[in-house]
């Protein structure tokens, strides 16, 4: 950054000063942490003439020194290329009609509020309303945040809800499915060849919340991939052209997601005890009755606070996952 003519290309300057903060925010913790044990070994050496104010103060350092080393591990985990990318979310209903339609807008403001406690901001890529009530299918793109995809890479999969259905008037326990699907989106700077011939174009007019105009104009667009058979969809714009051009952009993204799955498969090829993520496999049940309970199945993380995770507070389920994979 020191040499003469470091900002004659923008882009590229732009691209060194974000790797430097990526670093940064390694050493600088390390070394904090380093600086810490030191004053540690000087508090630890006054300790021996059994001074409980001293003891008092060691015991706040250690602690917090744990909460240091917690933070700094999570952030050694994320070090994945990809993991610095924004996320693309969906989620989409299970069978069960209007509980699952539910359960999905739940979810949608379970990682709403996650998203926003974060800093980040959420855009509304494509909705499907359920016929009588919650969503049927909605992709959100998340941005701004530091490391959103390394976090929520994890979310991938089905969620199982089992709780006293609103809907039912004899009140009796339903069980519900959704599934989570998150793809990071793919730096402008990584090509992604993708064919015209390859292409199906669909255009349709918008479902759900919008304007006069976008309800009344097929300024949707349905983009099919026709060798892997991958489709995405996005309504959020009046224009078509937009739309068609954040279609493409998460067609790309899918794409080198596939890519980096085929990846991690043969990486993976030796663990037998890798559990499928597909329909009916759920990765975590949220139970709201006749207990409160919600258990991730894969890292055995649970926790009886229903309501704070239903409202964002998700980290502990996010950061046991990064936990849990490496030991995979």
């Amino acid at each position: 950054m020191a040499q003469t003519g470091f900002w004659d290309t923008p882009d590229t300057a732009n691209k060194i000063i974000q790797e430097l903060k990526l670093h940064k925010r390694q050493t600088d913790p390390f070394q904090k942490i380093q600086s810490d044990l030191d004053n540690l070994k000087e508090l630890l050496e006054l300790a021996e003439s059994e001074d409980q104010d001293i003891l008092k103060q060691i015991d706040t350092e250690l602690s917090s020194l744990d909460n240091e080393l917690n933070k700094l591990e999570i952030d050694l985990l994320l070090s994945d290329k990809e993991d610095t990318a924004n996320a693309f979310l969906s989620i989409h209903a299970g069978a069960g009609g209007t509980e699952s339609c539910d359960w999905t807008s739940m979810l949608l403001r379970m990682y709403t509020r996650w998203a926003q406690d974060k800093g980040c901001a959420v855009e509304t890529v494509d909705f499907l309303p359920g016929d009588e009530a919650g969503v049927k299918s909605v992709t959100i793109l998340i941005k701004g945040g530091e490391f959103v995809y390394g976090h929520l890479k994890g979310e991938n999969g089905v969620h199982r809800l089992v709780r006293i259905s609103p809907f039912d008037s004899n009140k009796r326990r339903h069980t519900s499915f959704a599934s989570v699907e998150v793809i990071p989106e793919i730096d402008k700077n990584i090509q992604v060849e993708v064919k015209e011939d390859d292409l199906k174009i669909d255009v349709y007019r918008a479902s759900g919340a919008g304007g006069q105009h976008v309800n009344t104009t097929d300024s949707a667009v349905r983009i099919t991939h026709l060798p892997t058979k991958i489709v995405v969809q996005c309504q959020n714009e009046r224009s078509q052209m937009k739309n068609k051009a954040t279609a493409m952009k998460m067609l790309k993204s899918k794409l080198y997601e596939l890519e980096l799955k085929k990846l991690r498969a043969e990486a993976d090829k030796h663990n037998q005890t890798k559990k499928k993520i597909e329909w009916g496999s759920q990765i975590r049940s949220y139970v709201m009755h006749p207990y409160s309970m919600i258990k991730d199945h894969r890292t055995g993380v649970e926790t009886g606070n229903v309501p704070a995770v239903m409202d964002g507070k998700l980290d502990n389920f996010l950061d046991g996952f990064l936990k849990w994979s490496v030991k995979q």
